[in-house]
C-alpha cells in the first residue's frame, strides 16, 4: 500500500465487546471516530449482544451467542473495507487522533511490516503488567522491537495478509489467539513489530483465574503446537509449558484444570494446520523467541 500525504488512506475498524462496558465501548469508538487524517470504516461486534445506540456511521453486527475472541473478531472484518484492518477491544482507546495516520504511514514505508502492536498504557498511570510487551524478555517498555507475542486489544495488520494466513483461529475461543497469529504473520515473511512510541490505553486489570482460563489456557497451548510447529518441535513446546506450570502454579484445582485441558488440546484435533518454515523458527529465535518457550 502506498499513502499519499494528500490524501487519506481508508482503515476498516473491528471494534468487539459484549456490551457489559457501554461507557467504555463509546470511550473506544469515539476515539477512533476522532483519528485524523484517515477515513474509517467501522463495525462494532456484538458477541452475543446486540449493538445498540451506536453514532450514525458506526455499523453494528449481531451475534446472537457469544462465539467467542477470535470468531467474534473474524465476524467483523468482510463488514468493513480498508487496506489495513485495526482490531479494538472494547475497554481499550486511543488517545493520539494521529495514531492511525502514523501507521498507515509506517506500512506504506515498510513492505516487509505485517503487524502492529502499541504500547498498553493505563490511563491512570498504574505499572502496565509485563504481558502487554509482546517479547520474552520484557526490559524496557518504551524501547520497539519485533513482537514474538501480541496483546490483541489494539492491533494493526494487513488485511490481504490477515486474509492470506486465515485470520484469527477461530476455536480457540479465549487465550493465545495472538501468539498463533503473531506466529503466523512471521511465517509469512513479514515482521510483526512492537511499536513503543505509539500509545494505546488500557486499564490494568488483574485477569480473572478460573477452572476454564485454565483449561483454555492449556489447550490453547497444544493447539498453537499442533496448528504451528514442525511436528519435531511440538513435544518440546508443550513439555516447557507442562514445566513452567508446574513451577507457577501451586493450587491443585486449577493444576486439575490445566491438565484436563493439556489432555483436550491433545485428544482433540485443532483445525487449519500450517507447519512453519524452518526459516520462520531460526527467524524468531533471532528475535529473542525461539517458538518452543
Amino acid at each position: 500500500m502506498i499513502v499519499n500525504p494528500t490524501e487519506a488512506p481508508n482503515i476498516a475498524v473491528v471494534i468487539l465487546t459484549m456490551g457489559r462496558r457501554p461507557a467504555d465501548l463509546r470511550r473506544a469508538i469515539d476515539s477512533v471516530l476522532d483519528q485524523r487524517g484517515v477515513n474509517v470504516d467501522v463495525v462494532v461486534v456484538g458477541n452475543g449482544w446486540l449493538p445498540v445506540d451506536l453514532p450514525t456511521n458506526v455499523q453494528g453486527c449481531h451475534l446472537p451467542e457469544n462465539l467467542g475472541i477470535p470468531a467474534g473478531r473474524n465476524a467483523g472484518v468482510p463488514l468493513v473495507k480498508g487496506d489495513l484492518l485495526f482490531f479494538l477491544d472494547d475497554d481499550a482507546s486511543l488517545p493520539d487522533q494521529m495514531f492511525l495516520r502514523t501507521v498507515a504511514g509506517r506500512f506504506a514505508a515498510d513492505p516487509a511490516l505485517g503487524l502492529i502492536q502499541p504500547r498498553v498504557v493505563d490511563p491512570t498511570g498504574l505499572p502496565a503488567p509485563s504481558r502487554w510487551v509482546p517479547r520474552l524478555r520484557v526490559g524496557d517498555p518504551g524501547e520497539p522491537g519485533p513482537a514474538t507475542a501480541l496483546w490483541e486489544g489494539a492491533v494493526v495488520i494487513r488485511r490481504q495478509l490477515f486474509e492470506a494466513i486465515g485470520g484469527w483461529p477461530d476455536e480457540f475461543f479465549y487465550a493465545h489467539e495472538g501468539i498463533d497469529l503473531v506466529w503466523r504473520v512471521w511465517d509469512a515473511g513479514f515482521v510483526p513489530w512492537y511499536a513503543a512510541d505509539l500509545i494505546a490505553n488500557h486499564p490494568v486489570i488483574d485477569p480473572a483465574r478460573h477452572d476454564v482460563y485454565y483449561r483454555m489456557n492449556a489447550r490453547n497451548r497444544v493447539w498453537l503446537a499442533r496448528r504451528n510447529l514442525p511436528a519435531v518441535l511440538e513435544p518440546l513446546y508443550i513439555g516447557t509449558w507442562v514445566g513452567l506450570t508446574v513451577a507457577r502454579v501451586h493450587d491443585r484445582a486449577a493444576l486439575r484444570a490445566w491438565f484436563g485441558g493439556l489432555a483436550e488440546g491433545l485428544r482433540v484435533k485443532p483445525t487449519g494446520r500450517r507447519a512453519m518454515k524452518w526459516r520462520t523458527v531460526w527467524a524468531m529465535t533471532k528475535a529473542g523467541r525461539p517458538p518452543v518457550i
